[in-house]
Order: structure tokens, then C-alpha cells, then sequence
């Protein structure tokens, strides 16, 4: 398990850098400024996740059910948090009214990745 939670967190990581990248670049010409802002938010956090990941792989043994949620949380969520954050700042631009939808997927994620945090401190508190 602990080779997955590190895969995940080096590949959450490797796409946020490529898409930071792009979106310092490339984005920031066709995106407006608000929505920018937003993308930018959802490269933060998924880099956020990604450190989290990487670091948890390293300490964690993965034998609890609170340790394995501390993965699956954070990195499921990071996934649907960044991932819908990312659609919706292309909305306009990609003249997708359909992806509204994404709206309510936006703070799921966020859900899920509190609940991978209180899963990691209560697996600390067991411990």
C-alpha cells in the first residue's frame, strides 16, 4: 500500500507542476483573471495532496482502517476538488454550459480531504 500512496502523491505531483506550468503560461492568455485565480487554487491544492501523500507513504504502514481512509480521502478528494475546479475555469472558454454539474463536486472534494486529514489525526491519537 505504501507503494501506491507514494505513486499517487508523485503523479498528483508531477501533473500540478505540468499544469502550474501551463497555467503560468498558456492558461493565463485565454483564461480571464477569475478564473485564473481559480485554476490556480486547484494547482495548490492538488500539490497540497500530493506533499500529504508522499509524506504519509513514508511514515504509515497502511495496517489501520483510519490510515488507509487518510489515503483514500485526501487523494480521492484532491482528484474531484482540483479536477472539477479545473473543468469549471474552462467553462466559458470552452463554451461548456453542461459542466455546471461540477459546481456541487467542487466541495465533495473538499469533504473527502478533511475527512483524509481527521482519518490521519485520529490514527495518530489510536497510535
Amino acid at each position: 500500500m505504501e507503494k501506491i500512496v507514494i505513486i499517487s502523491g508523485a503523479s498528483l505531483g508531477i501533473i500540478a507542476i505540468v499544469l502550474g506550468a501551463f497555467g503560468a503560461h498558456a492558461f493565463k492568455k485565454i483564461l480571464p483573471e477569475d478564473k485564473m485565480a481559480s485554476f490556480e487554487v486547484g494547482v495548490r491544492y492538488q500539490m497540497y495532496a500530493a506533499l500529504y501523500l508522499l509524506i504519509i507513504g513514508g511514515l504509515l504502514d497502511f495496517d489501520s482502517v483510519w490510515e488507509n481512509w487518510a489515503y483514500y480521502g485526501v487523494f480521492y478528494g484532491a482528484i474531484l476538488f482540483s479536477g472539477s475546479i479545473y473543468l469549471l475555469s474552462f467553462k466559458e472558454y470552452w463554451k461548456a454550459e453542461r459542466v455546471r454539474f461540477l459546481g456541487p463536486i467542487t466541495p465533495l472534494g473538499g469533504l473527502f480531504m478533511i475527512i483524509g486529514w481527521l482519518a490521519l489525526l485520529i490514527s495518530f491519537l489510536q497510535s
